[in-house]
């Protein structure tokens, strides 16, 4: 659906455009100003000319996309922009996420990026923005998609890895480099304090977050141990990038899961070839996305990837106006 020339935020080619402040939000084609929600490969692109971000948030795209200009801020911290006035707000995506508050002569909006509402001891919880149109993440927008507590997943991948112990088996769970792994190793450490293995890219991610002082379990590069090692027992952290790699032979006996929302649909985990599905997300479920919507109080949403579909159908019957826009945007891996 096409933007009204007065929106806010619009929807053009190089993607979420404020023209009262003249910077784009997560755009996937460069332009000179740009309001980076997290770093996620979809959200944070190179080829900006100037990128504002939280503080911390600030080494996590330092990592992802080396040396760049940067402008960071406190969260909550209004700046200017144009004749806009923006701030910051805790997401709860991953360390450093943020909603884009945007206000122009009393009228607010705000774009979500992604976001969840579960805890999630790596990150700042999200915050609930009051404002007139809300831009909300549709990845998980399907009634059928309710989380489990994930400190009882955690507690099961422990009793999977223990499992695998017995048959002389590694377990090899399949996450996102950036805020899946690093929350999967912090909720381990209630349950377990045997050091964790992780794959290169894994572990790079994991200092960046220790380096900004959130606690995680003890890690071990797989780089870093002997290569005639057993590994049977022991959990092994990797990007599905990994699967089917020449890296993964060096484990002779080994059983292969994925921490991922989409493994509440267990015909995902069949498709995919893996002996063990865990549902953790990084992204609001169902209950979450809605709840989330009527919090801000928003009398107009407009929802961007995922399943657009049915949260506008659905706000729509509970009277609230809904739209979509179609964006460059990705889901969960």
């Amino acid at each position: 659906m096409a933007a009204a020339s007065n929106d806010l935020i619009q929807l053009r080619p190089e993607g979420l455009y404020c023209p009262a402040g003249d910077f784009h939000i997560d755009p996937w084609r460069p332009v000179p100003r740009a309001v980076i929600t997290h770093g996620h490969g979809d959200h944070a692109r190179t080829g900006m000319g100037a990128y504002h971000t939280t503080r911390i948030g600030l080494p996590i795209l330092e990592w992802r996309l080396g040396e760049q200009i940067y402008a960071a801020h406190e969260y909550g911290v209004p700046f200017e922009m144009g004749s806009a006035t923006v701030s910051l707000h805790p997401a709860g995506h991953v360390l450093g996420s943020a909603q884009v508050r945007v206000e122009v002569d009393g009228e607010v909006w705000v774009a979500s990026g992604d976001y969840k509402r579960q805890h999630d001891p790596t990150c700042d919880p999200f915050e609930v923005v009051r404002c007139d149109t809300f831009i909300t993440e549709a990845t998980f927008g399907l009634p059928v998609y309710r989380w489990p507590d994930t400190s009882e997943v955690a507690r099961d991948i422990v009793a999977w890895r223990d499992r695998c112990a017995e048959r002389g088996e590694a377990a090899i769970l399949y996450c996102y480099a950036l805020g899946k792994a690093q929350r999967v190793l912090a909720e381990l450490a209630v349950h377990t304090d045997e050091p964790v293995l992780l794959h290169g890219a894994v572990a790079t991610g994991v200092e960046v977050y220790r380096r900004a002082g959130v606690s995680l379990i003890d890690t071990l590069p797989v780089a870093d141990t002997d290569k005639a090692a057993d590994f049977a027992g022991k959990l092994v952290l990797a990007p599905p990038s990994a699967a089917g790699s020449s890296w993964i032979r060096r484990f002779r006996r080994a059983q292969q899961g994925f921490a991922s929302g989409w493994m509440q649909i267990r015909g995902n985990r069949r498709r995919r070839n893996y002996d063990r599905g865990f549902v953790v997300s990084d992204h609001a479920d169902w209950p979450d996305l809605m709840r989330t919507v009527r919090e801000t109080g928003a009398s107009r949403v407009i929802a961007t990837h995922g399943n657009t579909d049915a949260i506008i159908r659905a706000l729509r019957e509970d009277g609230i106006a809904a739209e979509a826009f179609r964006t460059d945007f990705g889901g969960e891996e």
